[in-house]
């Protein structure tokens, strides 16, 4: 095999930088398409993956960054134009068949997708559409500014963005550690307002402006990919782990496309790495997959349906999913304030301070006496093991005495020793009259465990979840805008409150390679 960097040109004249890697041999190949802001350099080994499996692999840095010029505008229209005509131009190469797989992971997978769906309705065969590829593999894909910069149900994603446009944002190259060091200046860097304004003060640790960062907030319309994705007729991938912050984007994506799409949903994480504690049957051999489920792809041979596996935590065992002949999910409900439910331990009325907010990054709780800032409850133990496969979700009835109001609902696994373990989140923002009681529902996410016995369940509702999230003043000012901040006296009825969780209701265990390549 070989490599060698090229430019290809895109229909404004701007060179992009790519690396293309060939298998040895003259007879055409099929190719593998990944454009990346993150540089071309890192994807050497797996372009020599590919071509070891007889693919042309190419990587490519996206334009004004890195190796490529221009101004690079996170999520603008020349990542579709630009991919078109890189996958054109893949075409148009004496080493390739025609065949191109577009493939990508975070905001590679959004490039690879809106290649895929630059014309809505292409479809895989022999007759190809122009700059469209015939498959797509989108492994934790952000979708998009809005799916990025907010949760589905409106708040704010603080941490990730911050961290995110520190380390990439009006920059060429990237700075993993920015918002570490900056906040090693300034440890209460986040916390200031607003946060609209935040640039402002991490140009002073970055040594650099971030001109972009408004620009992050104010665009509010989200879906657009998942929509689009609906009469797409060529073949889909998702990857992505329970343990992802995109993971509902993964999901949508897979459940909402209109062509043959699998799901693979594992026990990972947004770099897709599994514990190193899991046994080995738990871990997935990705670049193997791939090449496997690519050839099927390219064959036509996969089945014209949307199914997938999910993985049950790091037990090893993978559960089947949107299939007529996989195992149920049933709903089993946890009601609030049951003996035999989540019994509350303290809280049905407490106080969210956005001065003194409930932490994203502390899973201990109170324990001693003093006023109360979330809702506590927990369940007995577990009888015996539970498997975990599916959507879950809290449905609350609260109160509180301001005018906007964010639940954060956050569940946690204590092993028989007291050992907390994430399980679940997931926080929505409700505006209506102060005082008044809602039925509130909070989705939790889409889960993948297996509980062993003696497991006891945890739940915590709260105000705020920071810094992952931004503090909702609770004024009825934008999050984002707002410089004053109000507390908010909460209370929650555990009658009519309670926790549905999806569980496995009879056990067939899938091997997670075949389903997703038949």
């Amino acid at each position: 095999m070989n490599t060698r960097t090229v430019s290809v040109l895109t229909p404004d004249g701007t060179p992009l930088a790519t690396d293309v890697c060939l298998p040895d041999g003259d007879r055409p190949r099929p190719a593998v398409l990944i454009r990346t802001p993150y540089g071309r350099d890192a994807h050497r080994a797996e372009l020599r993956g590919w071509a070891a499996h007889g693919f042309a692999a190419l990587a490519q840095d996206v334009r004004g960054r890195h190796g490529s010029p221009g101004e690079w505008h996170p999520y603008r229209d020349h990542e579709r134009t630009d991919g078109a005509a890189t996958v054109a131009w893949v075409r148009a190469q004496t080493w390739s068949n025609g065949e191109v797989v577009a493939v990508g992971a975070s905001y590679a997978a959004y490039c690879a997708l809106v290649t895929a769906l630059d014309a809505p309705g292409a479809a895989p065969g022999p007759v190809h559409r122009e700059g469209v590829p015939d498959a797509v593999i989108a492994a934790v894909p952000a979708l998009g500014l809005t799916e990025t910069a907010r949760e589905p149900g409106g708040p704010e994603r603080l941490w990730a963005r911050a961290g995110w446009w520190a380390a990439h944002g009006d920059r060429s190259d990237s700075d993993p550690d920015a918002l570490e060091r900056a906040l090693a200046d300034d440890p209460r860097l986040l916390e200031h307002l607003p946060v609209a304004r935040l640039a402002e003060r991490l140009a002073t640790g970055l040594g650099r402006e971030l001109p972009s960062w408004p620009r992050l907030w104010a665009d509010r319309q989200r879906g657009r990919l998942v929509a689009l994705g609906s009469a797409a007729r060529l073949p889909l991938l998702a990857v992505g782990g329970t343990r992802d912050p995109f993971a509902e984007d993964t999901v949508a994506l897979w459940h909402g496309w209109g062509g043959p799409a699998r799901l693979l949903l594992g026990p990972w994480g947004h770099h897709l790495t599994a514990d190193r504690s899991a046994p080995a049957r738990a871990r997935v051999n990705l670049g193997a997959l791939y090449v496997r489920w690519a050839r099927a792809a390219l064959a036509g041979r996969l089945e014209p349906t949307r199914h997938g596996v999910i993985a049950l935590g790091d037990s090893g065992h993978w559960h089947s999913t949107h299939r007529a002949d996989s195992p149920p999910e049933t709903e089993r409900r946890w009601p609030f304030g049951s003996p035999t439910g989540l019994r509350l331990l303290h809280g049905a009325e407490f106080s969210a301070d956005p001065e003194r907010p409930v932490r994203s990054d502390d899973l201990a709780v109170p324990v001693d006496g003093g006023p109360a800032d979330r809702c506590l409850l927990l369940s007995p133990p577990l009888p015996r093991p539970l498997d975990l496969a599916g959507a879950a979700v809290a449905r609350i009835n609260a109160t509180a005495d301001t005018p906007s109001a964010d639940w954060a609902v956050r569940l946690t696994a204590l092993d028989p020793s007291g050992r907390a373990d994430p399980l679940a989140f997931g926080i929505v923002r409700r505006t209506g009259p102060p005082g008044e009681a809602a039925d509130i529902t909070v989705p939790l996410g889409t889960l993948g465990r297996r509980l062993p016995a003696g497991t006891r369940l945890r739940a915590e509702i709260a105000g705020h979840h920071f810094p992952a999230h931004a503090r909702n003043p609770h004024t009825g000012d934008d999050p984002v805008t707002a410089t004053r901040l109000a507390p908010s006296r909460r209370a929650v009825n555990p009658r009519g409150s309670a926790l549905h969780l999806p569980v496995v209701a009879r056990r067939r265990y899938v091997e997670p390679v075949p389903e997703i390549c038949r």
